[in-house]
């Protein structure tokens, strides 16, 4: 009767301690079509230079179609030791393992600074906690590419809406693709001189900047002139003045690269008494923050929990 009870007691001690099943474990694999792998790497121009990392990659089939129809190198993060197994064995088929890795660890805790193009199929609330990461890790003219599910307030740069045959098991559906190109941080003041038609100009460029998206004010000399058209794409800078330069009305059309606390280029003058070229560099004197992609604290049964090394997103929140 004795060793009944202790049995007992074991087995209730041991399902309270194991309790469910981690969330992981009931995360199913859905194959991305193939069709839809290719459209996701065209979007995002794919070619022999970059190194693409898809964050749940299942069997491996996006980083296996960069390599091997691409070109490109690339590495896989995965939760499932078994699909791990099986990326590497079918990468060594395809002959091309030595172009890609494939790691059984957390997604949240992959280094992406390498990443040249980052690939995702995961829910919506997964992407947002993960936007500040490729925010921060990512370089300016990094492309994340999403199958499906957006990051919220964060626009992308282009999107292709298609119907693929093969999705939800060759039963067909309608699929989206998002593509997001990673900004250069060009937040704060700058200032920078010019010498226009024989005169050096003081500039001043105040900047405000959620992603790609940038208000910008602009002074000459002191003087707050039109400014318009201000675009941000990867590390290029693109915007348009407009005013007057002793006495002469004068478009100034401005294209540059940002790096770090500096932006070089050159500007474009054209007006009725003045045309002309020159270069132009631009010093940051003052930074000020930019939009870090944070988005408020998920309710606890959103959050990704993490064990082991693990990624524990929630049954429905991975489909690769």
């Amino acid at each position: 009767m004795r060793w009944r009870l202790l049995l007992l007691i074991v087995c209730s001690f041991a399902l309270v301690t194991l309790g469910p099943p981690p969330a992981y474990a009931q995360v199913p694999f859905v194959p991305t079509p193939l069709d839809v792998v290719r459209r996701m790497l065209t979007l995002a121009k794919v070619g022999p230079n970059d190194y693409v990392v898809d964050l749940g990659s299942g069997d491996g089939r996006i980083v296996r179609e960069a390599a091997e129809a691409f070109g490109a190198r690339g590495f896989g993060v995965e939760h499932d030791p078994e699909l791990v197994a099986r990326s590497r064995e079918l990468a060594r088929r395809q002959g091309i393992a030595d172009k890609v890795t494939f790691m059984m660890q957390d997604l949240f805790q992959t280094d992406l600074s390498d990443a040249t193009v980052v690939t995702m199929y995961l829910l919506p609330e997964i992407n947002l906690k993960l936007r500040p990461r490729l925010l921060a890790q990512l370089r300016p003219g990094a492309r994340i590419v999403s199958h499906d599910f957006d990051m919220g307030d964060w626009t992308p740069d282009a999107t292709d809406k298609f119907y693929s045959k093969d999705k939800y098991g060759a039963t067909g559906g309608d699929s989206t693709i998002y593509l997001w190109v990673v900004p250069a941080d060009i937040a704060g003041r700058w200032t920078w001189r010019l010498e226009v038609g024989g005169q050096p100009l003081d500039y001043e460029l105040v900047a405000t900047q959620r992603f790609q998206k940038v208000d910008a004010t602009v002074r000459i000399g002191g003087q707050a002139r039109p400014l318009h058209d201000v675009r941000v794409r990867g590390d290029e800078i693109t915007f348009t003045v407009l005013g007057e330069i002793r006495g002469s009305s004068v478009r100034q059309q401005f294209s540059g690269r940002a790096s770090g606390e500096g932006i070089q280029g050159s500007v474009i003058l054209s007006g009725p008494r003045m045309q002309g070229a020159a270069d132009w560099i631009a010093q940051r004197s003052e930074r000020t923050p930019r939009a870090s992609g944070v988005i408020l604290p998920m309710a606890a049964h959103e959050v990704s929990a993490h064990e082991g090394g693990r990624a524990l997103a929630p049954a429905s929140s991975r489909v690769r």
